[in-house]
């Protein structure tokens, strides 16, 4: 009777906490100062440091055990669904209830923390012409750093290291840009290959985060000039920046900052991707233009990573991608998929003021 009525207050706690959090991402400086500044770093830390140094990723594992136990109840269950239809559904709400419940504890809130731009004291707002002529310096830097590496202009740059080499120089550019903004500082680190990297790559992702072990999955058949950049996201995932656009801002300045060059390199010409195409959408014209600068071994990287993509196209990523920008409009970005673009804003502001 007990476990019974134990059920039936976990499910009706779902929607309450679905109210609950519908009204806390009207206090985003609550949340900001409490959770993201407070609580989560020492959640984050403990799990980085209890499951960062296991050379595999428990994260996978728990996942693979959660999907075994998922089957196996349903299994043995689904002929409740015809006898006893409210016991069955109000097993699942309980469970379902939980759940949130421990993702929004452990990680979730912080996709209701202030926005990126005002905690880095960062504009948001840009012209189109203020795009080109961030773009055009991107242009110009990316060029002459394809020349600094040694390469003549039509040749496609590869890293010369190992995935586990970038994971390990990826902690440096944090270090760097943690002392303009303290809040970056990222350590002990937690970044593994993904076990199911082959199925992450048919759904179209690079890698993604764990919040219920605190560590950062990188896609590891990515061997391009994204490898570091996602490296670099995942982490940021971890400090608790939970918007994608926000990530891949930060990921940006912890690879333009590293001291290797190679990795500086990744970088700029991520950023530089994003600016072209947002000014594609933009201005033709423009866009033409500025394509015709670029080295051609910058535009081979990116048609690398286009070919790598187009060949695990499959109708399967279309209903991955649906339900990943479902799950972003349902966690305060209202854009879902779209609001990466934001990542540009971020871009064109914090050049404005930025030499390089």
């Amino acid at each position: 009777m007990q476990r019974k009525r134990t059920r039936l207050i976990l499910a009706l706690l779902l929607p309450i906490q679905i109210i609950a959090l519908q009204i806390l991402k009207n206090f985003p400086e609550f949340v900001e100062v409490y959770y993201s500044q407070g609580i989560y770093p020492v959640i984050s830390k403990i799990s980085r440091y209890i499951f960062g140094w296991i050379p595999f990723s428990i994260g996978d594992v728990f996942y693979l055990l959660i999907a075994v136990l998922a089957i196996r109840w349903l299994y043995k269950n689904i002929r409740r669904l015809r006898f006893e239809p409210a016991k069955f559904l109000i097993d699942i709400a309980a469970t379902v209830s939980m759940v949130y419940f421990v993702f929004h504890l452990l990680w979730g809130l912080n996709y209701y923390r202030v926005p990126l731009h005002k905690t880095l004291g960062i504009d948001y707002e840009y012209t189109t012409e203020e795009l080109i002529e961030t773009t055009r310096r991107l242009v110009a830097k990316s060029n002459e750093m394809h020349r600094q590496l040694g390469y003549p202009d039509s040749v496609k740059i590869d890293l010369p290291y190992s995935q586990r080499e970038i994971f390990k120089k990826s902690l440096d550019g944090y270090k760097t840009i943690s002392k303009e903004y303290p809040s970056l500082a990222y350590s002990p680190r937690s970044l593994k290959k993904s076990g199911w990297s082959l199925g992450l790559t048919y759904m179209g992702y690079s890698g993604y985060y764990n919040p219920f072990s605190g560590e950062a999955q990188v896609n590891n058949l990515i061997k391009t000039y994204k490898f570091p950049v996602v490296s670099c996201h995942e982490e940021a995932h971890q400090l608790g920046y939970a918007a994608e656009n926000e990530a891949n801002f930060i990921a940006t300045l912890a690879t333009i900052n590293n001291d290797d060059t190679y990795i500086q390199y990744s970088g700029y010409i991520f950023a530089l991707r994003y600016c072209v195409n947002e000014i594609a959408r933009r201005d033709m014209d423009a866009y033409n233009e500025i394509l015709e600068t670029i080295n051609p071994g910058i535009l081979a990287s990116y048609k690398e990573m286009r070919d790598f993509w187009e060949s695990y196209k499959n109708p399967f990523e279309a209903f991955s991608k649906g339900f990943w920008d479902q799950f972003l409009k349902a966690n305060n970005q209202s854009r879902g998929i779209m609001s990466y673009s934001y990542m540009v804003a971020l871009v064109v502001n914090y050049f404005e003021d930025t030499p390089f």
